[in-house]
């Protein structure tokens, strides 16, 4: 049973620590960007919306590749990250936050917006005529009227990272201690006809994902507009 555990412990842990990272860096530009398509209109708008909900129609794998191509070791900003940091990110844990970033991304910027857009206008701009700044109003009105989406949206982004596969593998690899996730491990462990670890591994996979949606739903429901 311990080995067992061993084979466990680390892609738990491993998936764990990548959505959590994952769904900070989708929280901080997730709403940002949210709240930019909410509240502004500019040109090439329509572009910027379609390229962001892009990761969600993409077959993951296609994703990877992509990811690849610009941040591998010849990409654009694989170059620039190996000229600042001496070593390429391929491979890595922070490649596999990368993967699990690009794909939960959407998910939060949608949940997102449609929340922002439901906060009365009204109400930001008495906010404006009794003198607060856009960005007083935009942390002290619109984002607390609109934390039921936000929290809904981060919930979700951090299920979708936790069962992230196709773009992990395509970047990250399968590195055994090293970038081997749940997902990853489910895939190696059916390819190793050790059913045993397969069975168990999913089984957990599925807990984690049911106990993030009631955790959604309960909590969500509780917060007060």
């Amino acid at each position: 049973m311990i080995p067992m555990l061993d084979k466990i412990w680390f892609p738990l842990s491993l998936t764990l620590w990548i959505a959590a990272i994952s769904s900070i860096l989708v929280l901080c530009s997730g709403v940002t960007i949210a709240y930019v398509f909410a509240r502004r209109d500019f040109r090439g708008k329509g572009l910027a919306e379609l390229f962001v909900t892009l990761p969600l129609v993409l077959p993951p794998t296609v994703i990877g590749y992509l990811l690849v191509i610009l941040v591998g070791r010849h990409g654009f900003l694989g170059q620039m990250i190996f000229n600042a940091l001496g070593t390429g990110i391929m491979f890595t844990w922070q490649a596999a936050v990368i993967a699990a970033y690009t794909v939960s991304l959407p998910l939060m910027v949608h949940t997102a917006k449609a929340a922002i857009e439901g906060v009365d206008r009204e109400i930001e701009y008495a906010a404006y005529i009794l003198g607060k700044s856009e960005l007083e109003t935009v942390l002290q009105i619109t984002l607390p009227l609109a934390k039921k989406g936000i929290l809904a949206g981060l919930i979700l982004s951090f299920a979708r990272a936790i069962g992230e596969f196709g773009a992990t593998l395509m970047l990250a690899g399968n590195i055994p201690g090293k970038t081997n996730t749940m997902s990853i491990s489910i895939y190696s462990a059916f390819q190793a006809g050790n059913n045993e670890l397969a069975n168990l591994l999913v089984l957990i996979l599925v807990f984690m994902s049911l106990l993030t949606i009631a955790l959604t739903g309960r909590f969500v429901g509780k917060l007060e507009v």
